[in-house]
């Protein structure tokens, strides 16, 4: 589809059809738009739609989908924490509102990379994925192995399971962070 003009009279799928429509119009465009609640990247590869409209934070999804961004962004956004500036101010909620809203945010930039090992490797495992203290190191059922529980970077997930299997690790799981205090 070469640019946002490809748009015209294609089936759009995207859980935000007013949005959309007021993009389309402001371009001159008539498209059908398909509305969902979720999964929208999936709808291409199901046959629902010819493109989508979605929220993007970093694209992954998307190209885990086989799919590419293209045109200029419909609408961008960011949040912001906004207080009164007279009167009385409840300074604990307020930390602790802030507190929790970066723990999401810290949050994003790691996954909890469990696996098992020999015990004769856990040095060199440990040394990979060092986490913030330490690993949380667990003697396994099996003679000689442990499970070991570390937070890692999410940029360098990919690259340490393979590094931890080729040094031996096994069972090797990611699991992405809701929320984390550091």
């Amino acid at each position: 589809m070469p640019g946002v003009a490809g748009l015209e009279g294609k089936r759009i799928a995207t859980s935000y059809p007013g949005l959309l429509r007021r993009y389309l119009d402001q371009h001159g465009l008539t498209a059908k738009l398909v509305h969902l609640d979720g999964a929208v990247e999936s709808s291409i590869a199901l046959g629902v739609a010819d493109a989508i409209a979605d929220v993007v934070q970093t694209g992954t999804t998307l190209r885990k989908a086989g799919l590419a961004l293209f045109g200029d962004a419909i609408l961008e956004s960011e949040g912001i924490l906004i207080r009164r500036s007279e009167g009385e101010l409840d300074e604990t909620a307020l930390d602790h509102l802030t507190r929790r809203l970066s723990s999401v945010l810290v949050a994003r930039s790691y996954v909890i990379m469990d696996y098992d090992c020999p015990s004769e490797i856990l040095d060199q495992a440990s040394a990979l994925t060092p986490g913030f203290e330490s690993p949380t190191v667990s003697p396994l059922a099996r003679e000689g192995w442990v499970a070991v529980r570390s937070m890692v970077p999410s940029s360098e997930a990919q690259r340490l399971m393979d590094d931890l299997w080729d040094l031996g690790a096994r069972a090797i799981l990611v699991t992405e962070v809701a929320a984390c205090r550091l």
